[in-house]
């Protein structure tokens, strides 16, 4: 539960942290998306949501926060999150894979068939998809690495959805953020943000339904 309030709430919480630690934000920031991108075991951390609240907080905290200085953080710990999570998978994957803590698998099979579907649907622009999709986003550049795909392919990719992905919901939150309606219902706005992640899966899953 508190975690649910974190996530539906953390643009509040992301204040406080502003006003409490003023320019180690940026680094705070920083490492959020790189853990959550970069290390295969933490898909869970919010990220979508984060992006959007970061922005909305610019906006609202010009004088503390600098929307570009912003920007070129989440854009570059975004792309070192994947490039990173690439390289434990192509080193290490085949053991975390299997790896368990207290009895339990550290990733679960479902996850990974999850992303690999994804892969032998949309190939290497599953990069890029991915960064919209939760779970699958942490997973993909892992998947990737185990796969042994070309380095020079998945950096492309890892570049072209990294930018999309931070640039696009950002500044989506530094502009809209500045709306009543939404600044007052950040919950819903996260809502909407997880449904609208989820909207390739479900479709995906309708498509399998309907051609069995």
């Amino acid at each position: 539960m508190e975690f649910l309030d974190y996530l539906l709430h953390i643009d509040k919480y992301l204040e406080v942290i502003l006003n409490d630690y003023q320019n180690w934000f940026y680094i705070i920031l920083f490492l959020l998306i790189f853990i959550e991108t970069g290390l295969v075991v933490m898909p869970f951390l919010p990220g979508d949501s984060l992006l959007f609240a970061a922005g909305m907080l610019a906006a609202a905290f010009p004088d503390q926060l600098n929307i570009y200085l912003v920007l070129g953080i989440l854009w570059l710990a975004a792309i070192l999150g994947d490039t990173v999570n690439y390289t434990i998978g192509k080193t290490l994957g085949t053991k975390l894979v299997t790896a368990k803590i207290f009895g339990k698998r550290i990733i679960q099979d479902s996850a990974i068939q999850k992303t690999e579907d994804f892969f032998q649907k949309y190939g290497s622009k599953t990069i890029v998809i991915a960064r919209f999709v939760p779970i699958v986003r942490t997973l993909a550049p892992f998947v990737a690495g185990v796969s042994k795909m070309h380095y020079g392919t998945f950096i492309k990719y890892n570049l072209i959805g990294g930018t999309i992905w931070v640039i696009g919901i950002t500044l989506a939150g530094y502009f809209l953020g500045k709306i009543p309606m939404i600044k007052n219902n950040f919950e819903i706005v996260v809502i909407l943000i997880i449904l609208f992640s989820l909207l390739p899966i479900v479709i995906e899953f309708i498509k399998s339904k309907s051609t069995k």
